[in-house]
């Protein structure tokens, strides 16, 4: 009969020993982790989706307004009105703006953004504005995650399909599960050397679509500024697919402010000012990169100018009007003088902010419809430094973004 084994004082050790390096080694982790430096509190019940406004208010009071210093744009995204301040992504109640969850990191916020019914927020590390973080916008639940080499700030943009986030020196493109489909531009590390087109640029502006990607570059050595088309989602998300790629030259002087306005389709709208080639104009380029059409643009154009798609156009803001462009071709049709940012649609009307009101448009022709007033005790583009007015419609509550902060009209 084998005789029972016995632990000995050796052994009694030797497992303490092992406890006590285990828990530190947790420890260790945990000071480390991400987790530590992260609050998520998701709502009690999921917000409750937006009924459809069957018209524009004949008045409109500010019901409410919370600080968002971190978004271009108001965030509506599965029935919550979604703020982004000093690292912090709060979903909020439309009418009330009381808070519905919470996300919260100990790290600076470079943006946020709504797609896919979400919130994209995204966070600077010791790798730039790399930390991506997915939320579900009725209820703050954490989805996706991934995490990138990225530059210290980035522009992020959207476009039903993918989202792009944009840096001076590098790209990305995400799909909905934030998997990554392009980058573009700096590579620190390349696997593939030389699959870069270029190296050294700086990235200017961008734009997409379901099918083409338009990036506005500055390249060492070049004379003017460079408009790529590329694919947003090439087979090897580390080598671009360049469709063309075109020098915005003007008999080699060194012309600057030109920007992308928009992509549709395969179709890429370009603003080039005055001296590229002529006078400022919209310039078109096919899916291939080659010009296909011009249109002048006369008035000055805002640095801060912004560009927003309402179905069957795109609303241009320049710094002082609106100019709908056609989503097929973009084509210039109506225009709103006065204007204080790009606007928005509600309930079949298009509405525009002006001084002292917004302007209810009528989306196909461009006349005004009415003016509701509208109180703006609070900064305007001429106290932002030229920043628009930007808005966005849920249900019948109308937002408005101004400067760092949101406010709800109701």
């Amino acid at each position: 009969m084998v005789a029972p084994e016995r632990r000995t004082r050796v052994d009694v050790v030797a497992a303490c020993a092992i406890a006590v390096v285990v828990l530190v080694a947790a420890g260790v982790i945990w000071l480390r982790s991400d987790a530590r430096g992260t609050v998520s509190v998701t709502a009690e019940h999921p917000a409750a989706p937006a009924e459809t406004a069957l018209s524009v208010p004949e008045t409109l009071t500010e019901a409410w307004r919370a600080s968002s210093r971190e978004t271009a744009f108001p965030l509506v995204a599965g029935g919550a009105v979604v703020t982004a301040d000093d690292g912090t992504v709060l979903g909020r109640d439309p009418a009330t703006g009381t808070e519905l969850w919470r996300y919260q990191r100990d790290m600076p916020l470079c943006g946020a953004v709504d797609a896919w019914h979400t919130v994209v927020a995204v966070y600077r590390d010791r790798l730039g504005c790399g930390q991506v973080t997915q939320l579900d916008g009725s209820t703050g639940a954490r989805q996706a995650q991934r995490n990138s080499d990225a530059d210290e700030s980035v522009t992020l943009s959207e476009d039903g399909t993918y989202l792009t986030s944009r840096g001076s020196s590098r790209l990305e493109v995400w799909r909905s599960d934030l998997v990554r489909t392009l980058e573009f531009g700096r590579v620190d590390a390349p696997v593939n050397p030389g699959a870069q087109p270029r190296s050294g640029c700086t990235l200017l502006s961008s734009a997409s679509s379901s099918s083409r990607l338009a990036v506005l570059e500055r390249c060492p050595g070049e004379s003017a500024d460079r408009i790529s088309i590329l694919n947003p989602a090439p087979k090897d998300n580390s080598k671009p697919e360049e469709y063309g790629s075109t020098l915005l030259d003007d008999a080699g002087k060194d012309v600057t402010g030109a920007a992308v306005l928009a992509v549709s389709g395969d179709r890429t709208a370009v603003y080039a000012p005055p001296g590229v080639g002529g006078g400022a104009r919209i310039a078109v380029y096919d899916g291939s990169g080659s010009l296909v059409n011009q249109f002048p643009v006369s008035g000055d154009v805002s640095p801060t100018a912004r560009v927003v798609r309402s179905g069957p156009i795109f609303a241009w803001w320049t710094g002082s009007r609106v100019i709908s462009l056609r989503a097929t071709d973009f084509t210039p049709g109506w225009t709103v003088d006065g204007a204080l940012g790009p606007g928005t649609a509600m309930a079949g009307q298009f509405l525009v902010p002006v001084d002292g009101a917004v302007a209810v448009v009528d989306p196909t022709t461009g006349a005004e419809v009415r003016r509701v007033p509208v109180d703006r005790a609070g900064p305007t583009p001429a106290t932002l430094g030229g920043a628009p007015i930007t808005s966005a419609a849920l249900g019948g509550v109308l937002l408005e973004q101004r400067g760092d902060d949101l406010v709800a009209l109701r």
